[in-house]
């Protein structure tokens, strides 16, 4: 039997302060769990005013999380501990897993515009993880399946399946689905999602209904807005006289205890004591049996 999601919560992205002085917009965060399982975090670090991004992200380390960064424009130069580094230009998603632990930096430089679009999310690790070896996946503009449905609705599946159509990141922990949906003026989208799982979406252009609150009549919502659904099996979107484009992203809770300082997430208080004083002793990252550091 279908049921639809209807919206549990709504949010409005505050500005925050990051990194060096990085000025971006907070989703969600700290103050929301646990109401995001297995999710811990979205900023959405759009700009078009180069002094709100260029500081950027210096080194800096993390553990049992990963991290999971989509740009639309302009380009994020990565380097870290291991020896990687690249860059994530238009399009292009990074699917970065701490694990047990490494220390990298992230420096937005924008395009010849000087604009600088993007999204990072955080995703939890199960306690059985959470010392996993790091693991970078840098996944190509290219690499990610854009479907046109008859309606005009444009989806690309950057993690998850439609149809047939799987994306090129595969999580067992969590079955993390991430897709980016654009809807045209007047049209309708249904989206099949799983019982059980956390599932949002995050406006990111335009105004759509997305559904009923408890005991109100739809409404429009638009840019920087997130909304977070009940359960149910699947969630209808439409728009009026507007288009839309919006992440939708569902994830399988943990369940598990969160203990939470600054970009170092564990289960419990003594492991965040260990993790930060390994930091400080310089033995935080745990290199794989044969590891040569990349040059």
């Amino acid at each position: 039997m279908e049921h639809q999601r209807v919206i549990k919560r709504i949010f409005k992205s505050k500005s925050v302060l990051e990194g060096a002085g990085v000025r971006l917009k907070r989703a969600f965060g700290y103050n929301e769990l646990p109401l995001f399982d297995p999710f811990l975090l979205l900023d959405d670090f759009r700009s078009t005013r180069v002094e709100h991004y260029i500081k950027g992200f210096p080194w800096h380390p993390h553990r049992g999380i990963e991290t999971i960064t989509y740009v639309l424009s302009g380009e994020l130069e990565h380097g870290d501990s291991m020896g990687n580094t690249g860059i994530i230009s238009a399009g292009d998603m990074q699917w970065m897993t701490a694990g047990s632990g490494i220390v990298h930096q992230e420096m937005p430089k924008g395009d010849g515009e000087e604009r600088m679009e993007g999204f990072q999310l955080w995703a939890n690790l199960p306690a059985s993880q959470k010392m996993t070896d790091p693991v970078y996946r840098s996944v190509n503009a290219v690499e990610i399946p854009e479907l046109q449905l008859e309606n005009g609705t444009t989806v690309k599946v950057i993690s998850g399946r439609m149809g047939e159509i799987c994306g090129p990141v595969k999580n067992d922990f969590i079955d993390p689905g991430y897709f980016d949906i654009t809807l045209e003026p007047g049209t309708t989208y249904k989206h099949q999602t799983s019982e059980g799982y956390t599932v949002f979406v995050y406006v990111i252009a335009g105004r759509g209904i997305f559904g009923k609150t408890k005991g109100a009549h739809e409404q429009e919502y638009d840019n920087e807005t997130l909304l977070l659904y009940k359960d149910g099996n699947y969630i209808s979107v439409s728009t009026a006289q507007s288009g839309v484009r919006f992440l939708l992203i569902s994830g399988k809770p943990i369940g598990e205890p969160i203990a939470w300082l600054g970009p170092i997430v564990m289960n419990t208080e003594e492991e965040l004591t260990l993790a930060f004083d390994e930091y400080r002793k310089h033995i935080f990252i745990k290199y794989p049996r044969g590891w040569t550091k990349k040059k």
